[in-house]
């Protein structure tokens, strides 16, 4: 794949970047440069690799994945600028 001039200012204005026309060449071959890294990163062989966290050997901890409410509802209120009936209030913004 290979991006154009015309193709990174449709990228630039899609991510509401403002780049002048003369930076557009620099742009397009920045952004084949990663596309390349990519394609170079696909054709990597990765059958059978244990992803990783760390580059050391290590396990996450666990925890049970359960529920809650956090049973904190108080304390977060005490933030409130202005808290009713156990929620944040806030003002009316549309009339």
């Amino acid at each position: 794949m290979s991006i154009d001039k015309q193709t990174a200012a449709r990228v630039a204005k899609l991510a509401r970047i403002k780049v002048e026309d003369d930076a557009l060449p620099a742009l397009a071959e920045e952004f084949n440069n990663i596309l390349g890294f990519i394609e170079q990163l696909q054709e990597v062989d990765v059958d059978g690799v244990e992803p990783m966290v760390s580059v050391t050997p290590m396990r996450l901890k666990r925890r049970v994945d359960g529920v809650t409410d956090g049973n904190q509802q108080d304390k977060v209120l005490k933030n409130a600028p202005d808290a009713r009936e156990g929620f944040f209030a806030v003002p009316k913004v549309v009339e």
